[in-house]
């Protein structure tokens, strides 16, 4: 009984991904792109490979082109498996041109 009791405790870290928010069209989720450099294997070539995440905003404050930090959770819904944990960085913010300017 105490060697399962003692197993039952142990948790596995979850995973942290740091990535730009490319969407937040939807409610309280945002998408992020991950972009990782891996070498290929035949031609030896760093090759950049990105992947999206839908992940959970719960405050709603990610704006597009902001970095953001992201956690592995448990599946919140079919596509969210991951939440916004932080904003590392804000994107600049554009003023926009009034349409007389134009």
């Amino acid at each position: 009984m105490e060697v399962q009791a003692g197993m039952a405790e142990i948790r596995h870290r979850r995973q942290e991904k740091v990535g730009i928010v490319t969407s937040n069209k939807m409610q309280k989720t945002v998408v992020v792109t991950v972009t990782r450099q891996t070498t290929h294997p035949l031609y030896k070539r760093v090759v950049r490979r990105s992947k999206n995440f839908m992940a959970h905003d719960e405050k709603g404050d990610c704006r597009v082109g902001d970095t953001v930090r992201i956690e592995e959770t448990r599946p919140l819904s079919r596509l969210k498996r991951w939440r916004v944990v932080e904003v590392v960085s804000r994107a600049a913010q554009v003023a926009p041109v009034p349409e007389s300017a134009v």
